[in-house]
């Protein structure tokens, strides 16, 4: 299991004008990202080094000459193997960025993207200067116009009008069911077997059930489910530790631990970030809290 390296640094924030955008900037020497998903559309640029990040079941090198795409609820993962360094900006659009940006070239939705990693080099360096402009915080309209112009781009050349096959309906219904019991029940001690039998299935016929479907452990979607909730937790100004035990976690180095492998960055970095201004601190950070610098 990969440690939380205190020489690595992220910094997160949300956008102050879109809903559902947020962003980070990291610079990490030694870390690895646990298979996961977004409830988001991620783009990212690496600036210096590089990381292999695999997706799709396919294993690719990202480095500064790649641009870095994956759709919502794709599973991926991502470690940095041979190299010493890994600096990037990522982009994400929740879904109310989503429905702003279709807005915004007057689709119903927005393309899906068959491929990971592109090439071009002036999407790169147009996704670089609208990160770097969000992170200024200057103008305004000039952020809204290199947001439509890089997506304008980024869509017109690589994205595709076609909805990938689904499960079929009954695999669907199923999996749809385990996950509204997760949803309601996540703050509980679930077990694999109660999930399993709800649908009429074994322990092994489920995962393997939610890897056909959804591309994650029955495991790891429940973590996704609680880590999502504690974000709503932290939003509201919740403790840290509160958080972590109304979203399932047993405590707040449990919730650290899957936050910093799954996002890149602690739940207090996030919870600053979301914190309304004239917010105060939410507590001490003990509990396992990472130092940044």
């Amino acid at each position: 299991m990969a440690r939380l390296d205190h020489k690595n640094t992220a910094k997160y924030w949300l956008h102050r004008h879109v809903p559902g955008l947020s962003l980070m900037r990291a610079d990490f020497t030694s870390h690895e990202y646990a298979p996961h998903s977004h409830d988001a559309f991620v783009i990212a640029v690496t600036e210096t080094g590089g990381a292999t990040i695999k997706s799709r079941g396919v294993a690719e090198a990202a480095g500064p000459s790649t641009l870095f795409v994956s759709n919502p609820a794709e599973p991926q993962s991502a470690w940095m193997g041979a190299s010493r360094r890994w600096r990037y900006r990522s982009i994400y659009l929740g879904e109310a960025a989503i429905a702003a940006i279709a807005r915004d070239f007057g689709l119903p939705d927005v393309p899906y993207f068959t491929e990971n990693l592109f090439g071009d080099a002036d999407l790169i360096d147009g996704f670089r200067k609208l990160h770097c402009a969000c992170e200024e915080a200057g103008d305004s309209f000039h952020e809204h116009e290199l947001l439509i112009g890089v997506f304008s781009d980024l869509f017109r050349r690589h994205g595709s009008g076609q909805i990938p096959q689904g499960p079929r309906r009954r695999d669907r219904a199923s999996v749809g069911k385990v996950i509204d019991l997760m949803q309601a029940r996540h703050a509980e001690e679930l077990r694999l077997s109660e999930l399993a039998s709800c649908v009429g299935l074994t322990n092994f016929q489920l995962i393997g059930l939610f890897k056909r479907t959804v591309g994650l452990t029955p495991h790891a979607y429940l973590i996704r489910v609680r880590l999502d909730a504690a974000c709503r937790h932290l939003r509201r100004g919740c403790r840290l530790g509160e958080s972590a035990l109304a979203a399932g976690f047993y405590d707040q180095s449990a919730l650290t631990r899957h936050f910093k492998r799954w996002y890149g960055i602690t739940p207090r970095q996030f919870a600053e970030a979301a914190r309304p201004r004239g917010g105060h601190p939410d507590d001490d950070g003990s509990g396992g809290e990472p130092a940044t610098r």
